[in-house]
């Protein structure tokens, strides 16, 4: 079974003033170290993808000599790691076709992905492990309304939830991939597109103290 591991870039900027800390190994793109404040620089690399700057820094952090408080090497290359594909947000990947003979993904793989989504929780029903959220809402109305929205977010996906209307304002839904009986990574794709919809018109009110 394929599994998608996520990542997200962590950035780091140039101090404006040369200065000692632990040298960095990482494989992507460098910025030179003496850079003056303010000064532009490209990033290095084969994605074309822009200019990166570093602000100039404020009088008070001057007159602090912050960078002379820093420990570490003075020759350290900066690093800025720029997202790729695997590294986007699951609302914006695609869902792909499953195989009948595709296993299931694994109660810990799926623990790990429901850190990427809000709101959904895991079940172990009949039907194998499945994603489950529920929304309180204002009224039955709003209901129609958010499960009338859903639709509309998955119908492009290809993959659909089973939507319950709970009386008097509940909405439930249950994500699973039927066909191989449990959960696979579109099932997380699909939660994380849901999560995307606006839903503060359609929730109660709070109520204002005087």
């Amino acid at each position: 079974m394929a599994t998608s591991n996520l990542s997200f870039p962590h950035f780091s900027l140039p101090s404006p003033h040369r200065h000692r800390h632990h040298r960095h190994h990482h494989p992507n793109f460098t910025l030179p170290t003496g850079a003056r404040p303010g000064q532009r620089t490209q990033a290095l690399g084969s994605d074309k993808i822009g200019d990166f700057g570093a602000r100039d820094p404020f009088p008070a952090e001057i007159a602090s000599n912050f960078g002379d408080k820093v420990l570490g090497f003075e020759n350290t290359e900066h690093k800025i790691l720029i997202p790729t594909v695997s590294a986007s947000s699951l609302a914006q990947q695609d869902c792909t076709p499953v195989s009948p003979l595709q296993s299931p993904m694994l109660q810990d793989d799926a623990q790990q992905l429901l850190r990427k989504v809000v709101g959904w929780r895991l079940i172990d029903g009949e039907d194998g492990l499945k994603l489950q959220c529920l929304w309180k809402l204002r009224d039955y109305q709003c209901g129609v309304e958010l499960i009338n929205r859903i639709y509309k977010v998955v119908e492009a996906a290809g993959h659909f939830p089973n939507l319950h209307l709970e009386q008097p304002n509940q909405v439930r839904a249950e994500l699973w991939t039927s066909s191989i009986g449990g959960l696979t990574m579109n099932d997380f794709i699909v939660a994380a597109k849901i999560d995307a919809i606006v839903t503060s018109d359609l929730v109660p009110r709070r109520r204002a103290w005087a």
